[in-house]
């Protein structure tokens, strides 16, 4: 497995958080969606005034997921906790908005690092529970998730441009 490093992301890292963003999103979803949708999508999740807002509000934290010996930026996390998740899903509980891996650095267990990491988090805040959401196409996400423990307890409408998807909402008890 290579070795990394996480940190807390702070506004200096509006930059890289913004280019890994766009790029492990599209690299993930493109193909399933259409220029369009996709194009859509971007262009108003990933402004600096987005970002800046999701950076500064208290309860969100980003990290950075960085190679130890080249100093590269393999991905990123993001977890909420109170009000800033971003729907009330489970008392007590952490949310994993995004949990974005380059891909470059798949196949290396980066994935269950982030993940174990962000488990680490919730247990340190004292929290019961853990949640997220998952594409209900994203088959390799669902399985992966299932594996460690995460197992449906709702959905939601995700909106990508103006294609109305579903998102699974899956939860984990800590």
């Amino acid at each position: 497995m290579t070795n990394v490093n996480i940190r807390p992301c702070d506004m200096a890292d509006l930059k890289i958080l913004k280019k890994v963003g766009i790029e492990t999103f599209t690299a993930t979803f493109a193909a399933q969606n259409t220029p369009e949708n996709m194009q859509a999508y971007l262009s108003q999740a990933y402004t600096d005034e987005k970002l800046t807002h999701e950076i500064t509000t208290p309860g969100s934290t980003f990290y950075l997921l960085i190679e130890s010996e080249t100093a590269e930026i393999a991905g990123y996390l993001k977890l909420n906790i109170a009000a800033a998740q971003t729907e009330t899903i489970a008392n007590n509980s952490l949310e994993i908005e995004r949990i974005y891996l380059r891909q470059a650095f798949q196949k290396q267990g980066l994935g269950r690092k982030m993940l174990e990491f962000a488990l680490q988090q919730a247990r340190t805040l004292c929290k019961s529970a853990v949640w997220l959401g998952v594409w209900e196409h994203y088959e390799n996400a669902k399985a992966f998730y299932q594996k460690l423990g995460f197992h449906q307890v709702s959905q939601h409408s995700f909106l990508l441009g103006a294609d109305c998807q579903n998102d699974l909402i899956l939860l984990k008890e800590l």
